[in-house]
């Protein structure tokens, strides 16, 4: 069955530019790729929360490219998905306790729907951007119990979102790259930065066991992963393959 088209309110001005540009980079999830896996892994233990997704808004459905926390999920027609109004509205969105109405009127009535038959009571979703800021998709983070998110966390999870749109531009230089040799060099990076992850796992746990897990996150542990996650962005710098720069073409 196809999915239903979209309705016209969620589809932002640049839609079709938009829609260029996801197509463009390729990264829809016909396959996983473990360091996008281990990126929505952290996302999830930083903010200690059970779910965390890398969403990808499509013409008529949202995909996952990455999926923790609610296995089995792999995409979503687009009225449905939470992820679908970040695209909309082109900025981050905080739903601090959706069984407030003044929150759940925020919902089309298919997302209210699938959000009710989870029990997903907390959202929180920063922009994922190419090079020249076209909206493709969410990181995002989700629980079952209302939650407060403060500024300085919701500042943490655009940097990481960020470094999710870094990397999606430069694994498209890599894999599109006449060389083999830039493919390879794309493996070598997924390997890198998996284990630079992993080791960023490592301190948010030690950092949580000694300031708590308690909502808002606090900032003795906020300010060393956002210094790891520069670093983790300079790795990127220093490891990229050329020019990530994308002017897609005019529109017809």
């Amino acid at each position: 069955m196809m999915p239903l088209a979209a309705a016209s309110w969620l589809l932002p001005a640049n839609e079709t530019e938009r829609l260029r540009a996801l197509h463009h980079y390729d990264v829809m999830p016909t396959q996983q790729e473990p360091v996008f896996d281990a990126l929505a892994r952290l996302t999830a233990q930083i903010f200690s929360l059970p779910i965390s997704l890398i969403a990808l808004v499509d013409a008529n459905e949202v995909a996952y490219k990455a999926n923790q926390g609610l296995p089995g999920l792999r995409h979503q027609p687009r009225e449905e998905a939470i992820c679908a109004l970040v695209v909309s509205q082109r900025t981050s969105l905080i739903l601090t306790d959706l069984t407030r109405p003044d929150q759940l009127q925020r919902l089309t009535t298919t997302a209210l729907v699938a959000a009710q038959n989870k029990n997903l009571q907390f959202y929180a979703g920063a922009p994922l951007h190419t090079p020249i800021r076209h909206l493709i998709g969410t990181l995002c983070v989700i629980g079952y119990q209302p939650r407060s998110f403060g500024e300085e966390e919701r500042h943490l999870l655009e940097q990481l979102a960020g470094l999710v749109s870094e990397l999606i531009t430069i694994r498209h230089v890599c894999l599109t790259h006449q060389k083999v040799t830039q493919q390879e060099r794309w493996q070598r990076l997924q390997t890198l930065l998996a284990e630079e992850v992993g080791q960023l796992g490592v301190l948010v746990h030690y950092l949580q066991a000694q300031f708590g897990t308690k909502p808002p996150a606090c900032l003795g542990v906020l300010k060393p992963v956002a210094r790891r996650l520069e670093d983790l962005h300079q790795l990127l710098q220093k490891n990229h393959p050329g020019p990530i720069w994308y002017a897609p073409a005019a529109v017809a």
